[in-house]
């Protein structure tokens, strides 16, 4: 019964249909687990959620799910409270990394509400059980909703201390069998140098994992390049912040980085 429970909570289930039998898209890509920084939700405040961001966000996703794209997200908690930081005030650092999951969930909630205003079931599953607000993360149950056409959200990290949401990312998309990791990030792919500070920097259009982890590429941390590497799923770091650039950078219409096995030695845009 509590199985039961769970699958009814959340948005009603009307748009479960638009998701294909066959499990294909018009993109060409079955899953994909978008990734954001919790200050990405930001926007111009330094704390919190903005709510044209948030909005956007809902519609970015919705855009995307009409493509017949089966969608994971994972969220930090930055905006709302930072482990590291905590840490390095003087609280222990284990109990900070949990202060920090728990801000991804609050994230995920917040998400979740915005997408499913927009007409989209979303399911929000944590690593660290709260079942008052959400489900449990279990991974089959994770995968017949993405099944049925509901977005899910992954919040709570990975449950464990001491890995970041960027891992957390690339763990569940590796459990979730996606086809692509994307990185939503401030800018439109990963750059030479900072482009907001250097004018002559360019963007690179590949890179392999390898040449992100040796030249220590601020893109994701080591880990969840690792294991990405290890699954085989080709990471895109694109901008987030231009509305529809998610369902444009699944179309191959959006600038970006694609960072994956094989991929030549930094290529310009």
């Amino acid at each position: 019964m509590a199985d039961e429970r769970s699958e009814c909570a959340g948005a009603p289930d009307g748009a479960d249909e638009a998701m294909s039998d066959s499990g294909t898209s018009k993109t060409g890509h079955r899953r994909v687990l978008l990734k954001m920084s919790g200050e990405a939700l930001m926007g111009d405040q330094g704390f919190g959620h903005d709510r044209a961001v948030l909005h956007q966000l809902a519609s970015d996703v919705a855009e995307a799910h009409a493509l017949g794209v089966e969608i994971c997200i994972v969220i930090g908690g930055g905006n709302i409270i930072r482990g590291a930081s905590l840490a390095s005030a003087g609280v222990e650092r284990t109990s900070a990394d949990y202060m920090g999951m728990l801000g991804t969930v609050i994230n995920a909630i917040a998400v979740q509400s915005v997408i499913e205003q927009a007409g989209i079931p979303t399911r929000v599953m944590s690593a660290i059980p709260m079942a008052a607000v959400c489900e449990p993360y279990i991974r089959r149950r994770a995968v017949r909703h993405l099944e049925k056409g509901r977005v899910v959200i992954f919040a709570g990290g990975t449950g464990n201390p001491f890995f970041t949401t960027d891992t957390a990312a690339a763990l569940r998309a590796s459990e979730m069998g996606c086809d692509l990791l994307l990185k939503g990030t401030q800018v439109d792919g990963v750059y030479t140098a900072d482009p907001k500070k250097d004018p002559n920097a360019r963007r690179l259009e590949r890179l392999g994992y390898l040449e992100v982890l040796s030249r220590d590429l601020k893109v994701m941390d080591a880990s969840a390049i690792s294991l990405a590497r290890e699954s085989n799923i080709p990471i895109i770091v694109f901008s987030v912040h231009a509305a529809g650039a998610f369902a444009r950078v699944l179309r191959g219409e959006e600038p970006h980085t694609i960072i994956e096995e094989g991929a030549g030695k930094g290529g310009n845009a």
